[in-house]
């Protein structure tokens, strides 16, 4: 994925997404001795920054394709993205969900005309409901993370960042599934200037982490973190990306992500979820690192359940 393909993506989908602000703060950047840019993808469209990737998958569809629609299944935000994006561009998407996910995020889906199919909570038989929609549909599945035209739409995130702030040494994303953090890669690669990507990730789900130190993909058993955003594994398309292009993945505790969250919402006055927090975490964990740089920070979401605040 080259240079090119990355500027044709981000005029391909400006119709369709904000150019989010960058908000910054005296307090936090005395706090973390550096000068901090924070990427407020919260103010996305439904809310994230998965909205990007969403509308560049589906608009890189022919028509027929488009015809038949599109599917996938995630209880997350991608559910929201994939269904407004293919809203916007009169597509059909089915979001399959497991019965489990709450109430106000299946709602949610249809508010914006996805179409809810729900299965029993396990990958398995998500994958295999997914599965069921293609043949019967002829449907086009596409992955929340793990799809390169999903990958150059988030990157643009990135992208709009640095071009407004090209100051900026080091950029910092939570890591979940991998289609952000690669994104964001590619585009401090191709417009940054000598600019490093560092992602955050919880403890509880340190299988990037983990990847990077093997040099394979590797799982977790254990999911139990607030970051509900990043309990999902990296795949076979942007692993190699974060192989070549992410300097390091910095971990942080349930405590610190909570902390960081508490930070966001009182000093910045805006609403993040615990999953974007992480990246936030990770630049307060090891601000030594990071003294007197310039540092963009990926606010990547918003979509918080305020009955669930852990503070």
């Amino acid at each position: 994925m080259d240079r090119q393909k990355l500027i044709d993506c981000h005029e391909r989908i400006k119709p369709y997404i904000h150019n989010t602000p960058v908000l910054t703060s005296r307090l936090l950047n005395e706090m973390i001795g550096a000068r901090l840019f924070f990427k407020c993808e919260n103010f996305q469209r439904m809310g994230a920054f998965k909205m990007r990737g969403a509308a560049n998958a589906i608009l890189q569809l022919s028509d027929e394709a488009r015809k038949n629609g599109v599917v996938t299944h995630s209880s997350g935000n991608f559910a929201q993205a994939l269904s407004l994006a293919a809203q916007s561009l009169g597509v059909p998407a089915y979001i399959v969900m497991p019965s489990s996910a709450p109430e106000v995020k299946k709602e949610a889906v249809k508010g914006y005309g996805g179409k809810v199919v729900e299965c029993e909570p396990t990958l398995e038989a998500r994958e295999h409901t997914s599965e069921q929609i293609k043949q019967e549909k002829g449907a086009t599945f596409l992955h929340p993370s793990n799809d390169d035209e999903v990958i150059l739409g988030q990157g643009t995130a990135c992208k709009e960042l640095l071009e407004s702030h090209p100051e900026i040494q080091t950029v910092f994303a939570p890591v979940g599934g991998g289609g952000l953090i690669a994104g964001s890669a590619l585009a401090a690669h191709y417009f940054g200037k000598d600019c490093d990507v560092i992602g955050g990730e919880p403890f509880a789900v340190d299988d990037a982490y983990r990847s990077l130190k093997s040099g394979k993909i590797e799982t977790n058993i254990d999911t139990n973190t607030i970051a509900d955003g990043l309990k999902t594994q990296l795949g076979d398309k942007n692993f190699p990306i974060i192989q070549k292009h992410v300097k390091q993945i910095i971990r942080v505790t349930e405590d610190e992500i909570v902390e960081a969250m508490r930070l966001i919402w009182e000093r910045l006055k805006i609403v993040c979820e615990p999953s974007c927090a992480v990246a936030f975490a990770a630049v307060k964990k090891e601000k030594g690192q990071f003294a007197d740089q310039n540092v963009g920070v990926i606010i990547s979401g918003g979509n918080v359940d305020l009955e669930k605040l852990p503070f």
